[in-house]
């Protein structure tokens, strides 16, 4: 395998975090995402924050009944909590050379699972984003 994508999602306000990793981006493994994050929290109803990549788009995605989305403007990364995240990941890794492709992949993993709770949240938490929310989160 030449490369790899992870996908993730975010929850702000306490931190939880799911990732999972595909080959690629497109929108059938972004269903599949949808899927697997729908599965690891079956008790809740679930509101994912999408951009307007076609993958996030394909009008024949079937999104789980647990799982709504909220699309986001164009062109505005900064309105969606998980950017911060995917800034941060960055930055261990700046300036690193790995001999593959998989030792990236599983640095990268490595280090995803040193994150606490409450580093992911500090990271996602706008204040203005949960302001903005029509209903209030408690």
């Amino acid at each position: 395998m030449l490369t790899f994508w992870l996908y993730g999602a975010v929850e702000p306000l306490t931190g939880e975090s799911f990732f999972y990793r595909f080959s690629h981006l497109d929108s059938v493994c972004f269903e599949r995402f949808l899927e697997q994050f729908s599965l690891a929290f079956p008790q809740s109803l679930n509101l994912m924050q999408i951009d307007q990549a076609p993958a996030h788009m394909a009008t024949w995605i079937r999104w789980p009944e647990n799982v709504l989305s909220i699309v986001q403007p164009s062109h505005s990364p900064e309105l969606n909590p998980v950017e911060r995240l995917w800034q941060d990941l960055r930055k261990p890794f700046k300036g690193k050379n790995f001999g593959s492709i998989g030792a990236l992949e599983t640095a990268l993993f490595e280090h995803i699972n040193t994150l606490s709770k409450k580093v992911v949240a500090s990271l996602t938490e706008y204040s203005y984003i949960l302001d903005a929310l029509p209903i209030q989160v408690t």
